[in-house]
């Protein structure tokens, strides 16, 4: 392999936003990039839509931590992507550790809306039992999972209050329960491992969001690539890697049979989109310890369902609504009857700010299997279910949404689900193994690069993490051709 980058050509599997900006790092440093993107649109999870007048994110919601460490914030603020708001020094200071101090508002499934000062110190003790599911990692763990460890501490705590404090303290946890589902990805917390979930790490800032939409960024860094850098709906079939000693390329075979020769292949596709299609997109078989990997990390399902109002009947400066269901004494984050009851699982909703932008816009949050059977329904049943859901949580038999509108993560084919999580018994060597390039060993490294929000570290299943691990491997390649240059003047 020639150890001049200028002759070296790179292919970039999924223009989201790992590839492209792995794309622009290898470009400004002289490399021959190509970007093969599967859909006909850059972004993958990044995807803004309108309801009515209305901006939504179907995807990405948020810069999460907008401070001087997120590479996110830090290219928003460049192009001028932020309210001004956003850019004060005391919110890129506050540190809310992945829980925003939002306003709430309580109902409960009898139709009441409780008084804040009485659930806050029930939830704020909730916090407290999550935050202590954090703090496993090197030392012995007493469930494997953070959702029993978190079930057995409440049970603990509440096992000599009345059964009023009782019976509100479990509707909290299973409410909780829910939130970190959707703050996880996850079908339930049983599933998330409780050694491995200190492994994510939060950046200081009050979360923030794009007045124009998140895709603002996507087009903002798409501007400064070459117009035919990428090639739209252009599926990649297959990648043929050489795992002996042998010389050749990398071979891209593409759906529509056309065969790309490169130098280097960086994959960017979903964890979701490996575990399903490992076994046919690579030619030979991936290694089996990063098959292991692939197994142990956890990728679920995360939707939103927007529901738009002609005005707004929660308090004005209400920012979350929690829905609490008083007959869940099990703390329960799962339904017995997916088809009947999916429904419950959606934990409430987060409210659009601010109202002159956005109108009176609730955003709904619904994971795991129960979201995915939500995708599968017609969207009249959807509204029909919200509805009544609503109308029973606040009281008001007559409160009709004028529109609604849902993601369906899971069945995009691209995408299969929201984002990764560490699953039962994983460690931070699977995500290692995940970011691992191929082959492992020999002397024809880095034909094979990985990148995509699940081969971060720290910051799997954020947007800064996939654009992080989108340098780290251009840089790998970069630093690569570095090295061989001064060796080949030794």
């Amino acid at each position: 392999m020639s150890a001049d980058k200028r002759g070296a050509a790179v292919v970039v599997v999924g223009s989201g936003v790992a590839g492209i900006s792995a794309a622009l790092r290898l470009m400004s440093a002289g490399f021959r990039v190509r970007v093969l993107e599967a859909t006909g649109r850059s972004g993958g999870r990044i995807k803004t839509a309108t309801l009515g007048n209305n901006i939504v994110e179907i995807g990405a919601n948020w810069i999460h931590g907008p401070s001087e460490e997120n590479p996110v914030f830090c290219l928003a603020r460049q192009y001028g992507l932020l309210d001004p708001e956003a850019l004060i020094p005391e919110n890129q200071a506050m540190d809310v550790g992945g829980h925003p101090p939002w306003v709430p508002n309580f109902f409960t499934s009898s139709g009441h809306k409780l008084d804040a000062q009485l659930v806050l110190p029930v939830q704020l003790a909730c916090l407290e039992i999550l935050e202590e599911s954090a703090s496993f990692e090197g030392r012995g763990e007493p469930f494997p999972s953070v959702g029993e460890f978190i079930r057995s501490k409440a049970t603990e705590k509440w096992r000599d209050a009345d059964a009023a404090s009782r019976s509100l303290g479990f509707s909290v946890i299973s409410n909780l329960l829910k939130v970190e589902c959707c703050v996880n990805g996850t079908h339930s917390m049983n599933e998330v491992g409780l050694g491995a979930f200190n492994l994510y790490k939060t950046l200081p800032g009050l979360d923030c969001t794009f007045p124009k939409g998140y895709e603002s960024l996507i087009k903002n860094l798409l501007s400064e690539l070459p117009s035919d850098t990428v090639t739209y709906n252009c599926p990649v079939r297959c990648i043929e890697w050489i795992n002996s000693e042998a010389k050749g390329p990398v071979i891209v075979e593409c759906e529509d049979g056309q065969r790309i020769a490169a130098d280097h292949v960086i994959v960017t596709v979903s964890l979701g989109y490996l575990k399903k299609n490992h076994a046919t997109m690579f030619r030979p078989a991936l290694p089996l310890h990063k098959l292991h990997s692939i197994q142990r990390l956890g990728f679920g399902t995360n939707n939103k369902i927007f529901v738009e109002f002609d005005s707004a009947w929660w308090d004005a400066d209400c920012e979350v609504i929690y829905l609490l269901w008083e007959d869940e004494r099990e703390m329960v984050d799962q339904v017995m009857d997916v088809q009947s009851s999916w429904i419950k699982k959606l934990f409430g909703f987060t409210v659009l700010k601010p109202s002159e932008r956005y109108g009176h816009v609730l955003c709904g949050w619904i994971a795991g299997h129960e979201s995915e059977y939500m995708e599968t329904l017609p969207e009249q049943q959807v509204v029909q279910a919200v509805t009544q859901l609503l109308r029973r949580f606040t009281g008001n038999p007559v409160l009709t949404p004028k529109r609604v509108m849902r993601s369906q993560w899971f069945h995009d084919a691209w995408t299969c689900g929201s984002y990764s999580f560490p699953g039962l018994g994983c460690s931070s060597q699977d995500l290692e193994n995940l970011g691992e390039p191929l082959p492992t060993t020999g002397s024809l490294p880095l034909q094979v690069l990985f990148a995509g929000e699940a081969t971060h570290p720290c910051f799997f299943s954020t947007v800064h993490g996939a654009l992080l691990s989108g340098r780290r491997e251009a840089d790998r390649l970069i630093s690569h051709y570095s090295t061989n240059n001064v060796l080949s003047k030794l």
